[in-house]
């Protein structure tokens, strides 16, 4: 018995909850069980949930997802978005440099190893010769990237189909 993901009435996923609670929401008829887990009954006529979804919709303020080195690298797959490489130490790259004006946002940021990013210097990809694996792009989702992971990697494989966007939306192998 484990974790049950919860989703909005729109199917969006909002978050991960016990199965004692999704339980709890399912009889007080606030959610109903979407996906149950076959080899688990909780009363004769009640198999237990891996899924639910709530009846009533419930507003969640837009939470956009912080811009960190670690949400960076969680993003572009620990992966130098230049030449592949995928050991340490890896470092962020502006794609437009500071000092021609680039920002510190999702869209202007990406995984570099040490190498690629000396080579690239001061110069846009396209001036270096050295073009993108995948543009930069801000995540397509406020749940965070743990979130996320425990959603694809969890025990309950069902739950992947409910994730809007996915890992690959947000560039993850």
């Amino acid at each position: 018995m484990g974790h049950v993901l919860v989703l909005n009435a729109s199917y969006e996923p909002l978050n991960i909850t016990t199965w004692r609670r999704a339980m709890v929401m399912v009889l007080k008829g606030k959610a109903e069980g979407l996906e149950h887990d076959p080899s688990h009954r909780i009363r004769p006529d009640h198999l237990l949930p891996t899924v639910i979804r709530l009846h009533q919709f419930v507003r969640v303020p837009y939470r956009q997802m912080p811009l960190t080195r670690r949400n960076v690298f969680q993003r572009d797959g620990h992966l130098c978005q230049y030449c592949g490489f995928s050991g340490e130490p890896l470092s962020i790259d502006h794609v437009v440099p500071r000092s021609r004006g680039g920002a510190d946002i999702w869209e202007n940021v990406t995984t570099a190893c040490l190498p690629c990013n000396v080579r690239k210097g001061n110069r846009t990809p396209r001036e270096a010769g050295m073009p993108l694996r995948r543009e930069p792009r801000r995540p397509p989702t406020s749940l965070n990237f743990e979130t996320i992971r425990r959603i694809h990697a969890g025990p309950n494989r069902e739950w992947a189909k409910y994730v809007i966007g996915g890992l690959n939306a947000m560039g993850e192998r």
